[in-house]
């Protein structure tokens, strides 16, 4: 395999995001479904959602436990939001895949899995959605939906090149049954097993983060150890679900999100400290980043 290409401002410009015109409206600027959140962690769709607005979506859609709905809807008054069967301990009902599906038709791209963390219910949400989804709708898989791939590899390899999986070395490792040290020794040989179980773009999240998609493999060493906290993981979710609802292919929505989310650290931890940043403060420097290029 060749080496990682640098994921930087050249093969970015070279990969440039969709232009607008101006008379565009919002159903044309993208619709994005963002399923997740747990009452552990309710807020972590929330933070997707405003990234994807941030990244120029231009309707999202929020699918969560009921108990946390409606403050999200009033925290997030730019967002539709849906509510859905939750079970006793706060996680998102396996029968509520049968609610999602009328949710999935509209749009164009979806992000299952910010702020789940418990992986049977999204194996549940997997099992009764991947059947539905078109096949130029754009999927990403984040968080607990990424321990649950394993068990779906077949019907995800078979969507082909539309769906991102944003894994952290640990979320890797268990994707393809491994140990966490036999990714951590060699990363881009678990990310070229993980394209050729899964398809799609694969990323694994790390200090250096590397993204590969069919022989393409790129490399981005940015964002810095503020980034390592709650949170960040479910901005980069909704940046690349954002870029994938506006007709990039999984490994440009990937790219974007990646260094966006990196970059936005960067600036932050430039201003503030290396340390201390809160992942909310990530989305507002996105657009800025954006025009820049």
């Amino acid at each position: 395999m060749a080496d990682a290409v640098a994921l930087d401002t050249g093969w970015l410009k070279a990969h440039p995001l969709p232009a607008h015109a101006d008379d565009v409206d919002k159903n044309e600027r993208g619709k994005l479904l963002v399923i997740g959140g747990s009452r552990r962690v309710p807020g972590g769709v929330g933070l997707a959602a405003e990234a994807a607005f941030r990244a120029g979506a231009g309707k999202v859609t929020i699918a969560t436990i009921a108990s946390a709905a409606l403050p999200l809807g009033l925290a997030f008054p730019e967002c539709a939001v849906v509510e859905l069967a939750e079970t006793r301990a706060g996680e998102i009902a396996a029968d509520a895949s049968d609610a999602l599906r009328a949710e999935l038709s509209p749009h164009h791209a979806v992000v299952l899995g910010p702020a789940m963390t418990d992986e049977a219910a999204a194996d549940a949400l997997l099992a009764g959605l991947l059947p539905f989804l078109a096949e130029e709708q754009f999927l990403v898989l984040d968080a607990a939906a990424l321990r649950a791939a394993a068990n779906h590899a077949g019907a995800l390899a078979e969507r082909g090149a539309r769906t991102v999986y944003t894994p952290h070395q640990g979320e890797l490792a268990a994707m393809l049954a491994l140990e966490r040290s036999v990714v951590e020794a060699d990363p881009i040989a678990a990310l070229a097993h993980a394209t050729e179980d899964f398809g799609g773009a694969v990323m694994v999240k790390g200090a250096t983060s590397h993204i590969m998609a069919g022989r393409t493999c790129l490399a981005y060493a940015g964002g810095g150890i503020g980034l390592a906290t709650g949170g960040p993981g479910d901005v980069l979710a909704g940046l690349i679900g954002a870029f994938g609802a506006q007709g990039l292919q999984a490994l440009e929505a990937a790219a974007w999100g990646t260094w966006l989310h990196g970059e936005a650290g960067r600036r932050l931890s430039e201003t503030m400290g290396p340390i201390g940043f809160l992942a909310r403060e990530l989305p507002a420097l996105v657009p800025g980043l954006m025009r820049a290029l």
